[in-house]
Parts: structure tokens; sequence; C-alpha cells
């Protein structure tokens, strides 16, 4: 039978999509070694990742609305993912800010995109800043939550240095299952998080420690 010419050809369906990377290494190796080290006897105990969020504090938007666009832009690029506009909830005279007007941006990832920021945060931009030499533990909430503050967004190698208008922080919160700040500290670092060896002091220009945050 003659094909019509004017018909589209039909395209088979995709296969499942492979994990990323950092998704994988968390089954075939981070699992076992959680079990192994805290005798979990059922895998629904086993602490996993359930979401990151990025915070950005932009207090200059209050006066100059081209730096809210300009942080939009930074963290749509890190994240993959179109950041929410946090406003203000209530007036401060003395700041000149009032009820509503934007301070901030946010993002909450899961899934793939969690698994793939967390690969780019640990072993690509932490790597890059300047001298150095581990992460802070101390900011684990008594949840096994880690908040990790960054003096600047040009870490992350996707952004590119001539199109940013300012260095500005981020605050990363990692969330997990885990009971304890001792769980979620061996998950992370059995993830690749690089944290600082003891006696050893964290450069101030590298990342910063943020306050702890509830879940």
């Amino acid at each position: 039978m003659a094909k019509n010419p004017t018909e589209a050809p039909r395209t088979e369906p995709e296969g499942p999509r492979e994990k990323p990377r950092l998704h994988q290494r968390y089954l075939r190796d981070v699992v076992p070694a959680l079990v192994k080290d805290f005798n979990y006897s059922n895998p629904m105990q086993v602490p996993k990742v359930a979401k990151v969020s990025v915070n950005v504090g932009v207090g200059e938007a209050i006066a100059n609305a081209k730096a809210l666009d300009a942080t939009v832009r930074d963290v749509s690029i890190i994240t993959g993912q179109k950041p929410l506009i946090k406003k203000a909830r209530k007036s401060i005279a003395q700041f000149k800010l009032r009820e509503g007007q934007n301070v901030g941006v946010m993002v909450t990832l899961r899934g793939e995109r969690m698994w793939e920021f967390l690969d780019r945060l640990m072993n690509a931009a932490l790597p890059r800043t300047r001298d150095f030499r581990g992460v802070p533990s101390r900011s684990f909430d008594g949840r096994g939550n880690f908040t990790l503050g960054l003096r600047e967004q040009l870490i992350f190698p996707e952004i590119n240095y001539d199109q940013v208008d300012k260095a500005r922080g981020l605050e990363v919160s990692i969330i997990t299952t885990a009971r304890s700040d001792q769980e979620g500290r061996r998950l992370l670092e059995l993830l690749g998080m690089p944290f600082q060896r003891e006696g050893e002091s964290v450069s101030p220009a590298a990342t910063r420690s943020a306050p702890r945050r509830r879940r």
C-alpha cells in the first residue's frame, strides 16, 4: 500500500529516561552503605533527599526592579526551573518596605532536577570557590536537614560572568527524611558533599554558615 506523502512520519515511543547520575549513585552505593552503618531493618528507614530549596534575597529590588529580573534569570539558569517571587509579608518603615513588595526569589526542586542540581553543586560549583577547604557541617537543624549559604552565584559554571550585574548570595536548604543530624550528614557525605575536615578552617570567601531552618 502506497504511503501518503502528506502524512506525518510516525515516531517510535521513547523509552524510560535514565536516572540522573547522583540518583543512580544513591541507589547503588549510598543505600547499602547507610543500611550497614545504621543497621536499618526496613528499607523505608533509609534516609533520602526529599527536596532542595534555593533562596535569594533581593532587597535592592525595592529601588531597582532590574535587580529582581537579573536574579530570576540567574536562578533559572542555575536550577533549570523558573523561581517564584517572594513578597514582603509586612511593611517596615525604616527600610522603606511596603507589604507586598518583591524582596526575593525561591525555587523548590524535587525529582530529577533536584538530583542534577545537587550533582552540579557538589562536584562543579563548590570546588570552584577560591581557597575552598570544605563546607561547614554545623548548619544542621537537629532533624537531618542542612542549610548552606553561598557567597555568590558566580561559582556555578552555567553563569556567564560578563552577563552578571552583581554578585549575590544564595541559601541552599537540603531537606532529608533522616531522623537525626548524624544520619543526615552521613547521607550527604556519601553523596559527595565536601564537608570540612575536623580542625580545618573554611575560607570566608567560599561559603557562609546559614541560619537553621525548620521543615
